[in-house]
């Protein structure tokens, strides 16, 4: 069998080392082979955000790097989309494997779709509700053309029930309860994450920190509700710590609107080692990134969203994730609630950390 996986973005990197490393192991223990085709769009380009990550994930390097720098969503897709194309006409695979919700997974997803080509999608069935995000648009496109349908919760199975989207025998839908493979990598990773001894310093001098990560284009493109976000975290700096890695785009726009903070530290994106240290570290953790919302879950940290909404409803529901609202106050409000929260960590939302052997397994049976 020959898999063609797509990815683009750093939690789509997280994500594929795990399906990467079951492959590597199934095909050590002599099942029938896979082979793994690796294309990474360049969605993400900064090296902190990109190169490195394939270094630490210990996976392989892509076998092509399509180099597609950041610009306007049609005409980032489109590009992707022409060059996946080329790769698929030669490569010739039984499936194409795409992760999460970014424009890289809309590309691959449209480009197999095309060609006739059967597509996997891990984590699939997430719904925010809120079709002003580009990555509602790119989940529900992406889940509409899919074969696998590859669900992290009970949740995203019932969007694709209520969207009709359930397994179909007839249609070769098959949708598959297989857990959040970012929880398999959490329980990977940690046992071996060594962080950068800038980190390290500053998680011994400031126990008691706040981590907060922004890039939603919904936060970052409104000047006016960046800059509710930054003086609701500068108003938490007067109490504790906060520390912010800066997205690059997020910095551009800051740099353009001439807006800086004064309190809180900003840093260059960092590796997931380091993001794993700071996420294990922090006592609350404030961010507009799905993904981080379910890891500050895996390390035990209460979290505050900083949106109206959020695909990981059953994280609200445990008390474990703070929605914020759009005013500094409701942020606050969120933040204190998070401070508070005693949230029962034990509760297996997220599977046993074996989705990427279901995965594989689906794949291949």
């Amino acid at each position: 069998m020959k898999i063609v996986t797509v990815v683009g973005a750093r939690p789509q990197f997280i994500k594929a080392a795990v399906v990467s490393r079951a492959i590597q192991e199934r095909n050590r223990q002599g099942g029938a082979p896979i082979e793994e085709v690796l294309v990474h769009t360049g969605q993400h380009y900064d090296d902190n955000m990109s190169a490195i990550f394939f270094e630490q994930m210990r996976i392989p390097r892509p076998d092509h790097h399509l180099a597609v720098r950041e610009r306007t969503h049609g005409a980032m897709t489109g590009a992707m989309l022409r060059g996946i194309e080329e790769i698929l006409i030669d490569a010739k695979p039984d499936a194409v494997l795409v992760y999460g919700d970014t424009n890289s997974t809309l590309a691959g997803a449209l480009a197999a779709a095309k060609m006739h080509i059967p597509i996997a999608h891990v984590e699939a069935g997430l719904r925010s509700f809120n079709m002003r995000m580009p990555e509602e648009i790119n989940r529900i496109l992406t889940d509409h053309v899919s074969t696998w349908l590859f669900c992290p919760t009970e949740t995203a199975i019932r969007n694709l029930d209520r969207e009709g989207l359930g397994t179909d025998e007839k249609k070769g839908r098959r949708v598959i309860h297989a857990g959040d493979v970012m929880y398999d990598a959490a329980l990977f990773y940690r046992t071996i994450a060594e962080p950068a001894e800038e980190i390290r310093r500053f998680t011994a001098s400031s126990p008691d920190f706040v981590l907060a990560t922004i890039h939603r284009e919904e936060n970052t493109s409104d000047l006016t509700r960046l800059g509710v976000i930054m003086s609701a975290l500068e108003a938490v700096a007067e109490e504790r710590p906060v520390i912010l890695p800066v997205h690059p785009r997020t910095r551009k726009v800051m740099a353009d609107a001439g807006l800086a903070f004064d309190r809180v530290k900003t840093i260059d994106p960092v590796g997931y080692f380091d993001m794993i240290h700071l996420l294990e570290h922090a006592r609350v953790v404030m961010t507009d990134s799905g993904g981080v919302q379910k890891e500050a879950f895996f390390f035990k940290s209460p979290c505050v969203t900083l949106r109206s909404e959020t695909e990981w409803v059953e994280l609200v529901e445990a008390g474990a994730n703070f929605l914020s609202g759009n005013t500094k106050e409701e942020i606050l409000a969120a933040y204190g609630r998070a401070l508070a929260a005693r949230p029962d960590w034990s509760i297996p939302l997220y599977g046993a950390g074996d989705g990427g052997k279901r995965i594989l397994d689906a794949l291949a049976g």
